[in-house]
C-alpha cells in the first residue's frame, strides 16, 4: 500500500460514514419521510445530498420537489425516522476501535470535523463508549461555511494547535474530501455510499476500503 506524503502530527475525523455507519439509516429514513408525504426519495437524490450543508440540501430537495413541496414537514419527518433507527442500529464502522487505540498508543491527537450537530455528535458517541476517545469536537455552528469550504477543517486544526498541512483527514464524502484537500490536509478518503470519482482521487493522499487500512498506514 502507499505511504502518506509525510508523517501526521493529528488526524481529524469526519463523522456520519466514516466512523459511523449512518448513511444507510439516513437513506432509509429519508425515504420513509418521504412516502410520509407521498413523494419518493431516489437513491440519486439522497446520495447528492450527502456532505452538503443543511441549506444546501434542503434548497436540493426543494428544487427537486418543487416549490409547494413541504420541506419542513420532510425534514422533521426524516429526523424522527432517523433517531429511532440510530438508536438500536447505529453500527461503528470497520476498524475505528482499532485505529483509535493506534492513535492513543502513538499519541496523536484527534478531533471530529461534521456537518452534524454538537447534540447528534455526543448521542453517537455515548452510543458506543466514544466520548473520551477525542480531543475537540467540530460541529455545525462552529464555523461559517460549512463543507466543502475548508472551514471545518481549519477549524478543527486550530483547536488541536496543528499546522493543517500535518493534519491527516479522514472522509467518505466527496465534499468532505474537497473541504480537506483545501484546508491543505492529508486526506485520505474512505468510501461509503460514494466512490471516488477521479476528480476526488487526485485531492486525496490515498484512497482506501476500511479504517483497518487507514491503521496500517499510520503505523508506518
Amino acid at each position: 500500500m502507499t505511504k502518506l506524503p509525510r508523517c501526521p502530527q493529528a488526524v481529524v475525523f469526519d463523522m456520519d460514514g466514516l466512523i459511523f455507519d449512518t448513511e444507510a439509516l439516513h437513506e432509509e429514513a429519508s425515504i420513509m419521510a418521504a412516502r410520509d408525504l407521498s413523494h419518493a426519495m431516489t437513491r440519486e437524490l439522497f446520495r447528492s445530498l450527502i456532505g452538503l450543508t443543511g441549506p444546501d440540501g434542503r434548497a436540493r430537495v426543494r428544487h427537486h420537489f418543487g416549490p409547494d413541496f413541504p420541506l419542513d414537514a420532510f425534514f422533521d419527518g426524516w429526523r424522527t425516522h432517523f433517531h429511532v433507527m440510530a438508536d438500536t442500529r447505529l453500527d461503528l464502522k470497520p476498524g475505528v476501535p482499532e485505529l483509535l487505540d493506534l492513535l492513543d498508543e502513538l499519541g496523536l491527537p484527534r478531533a471530529i470535523a461534521t456537518s452534524s450537530s454538537h447534540e447528534t455528535v455526543r448521542h453517537h458517541l455515548a452510543l458506543h463508549g466514544l466520548g473520551q476517545r477525542f480531543d475537540h469536537v467540530v460541529a455545525r455552528g462552529d464555523y461559517e461555511k460549512g463543507k466543502p469550504a475548508p472551514d471545518p477543517y481549519l477549524r478543527a486544526a486550530a483547536m488541536l494547535g496543528i499546522d493543517p498541512m500535518m493534519c491527516l483527514a479522514l472522509e467518505d464524502s466527496h465534499n468532505g474530501v474537497r473541504s480537506a484537500a483545501a484546508a491543505g490536509m492529508i486526506t485520505v478518503m474512505v468510501p461509503d455510499l460514494l466512490e471516488a470519482t477521479d476528480e476526488i482521487a487526485n485531492l486525496c493522499a490515498l484512497v482506501v476500503p476500511d479504517l483497518h487500512a487507514v491503521r496500517q498506514v499510520v503505523s508506518r
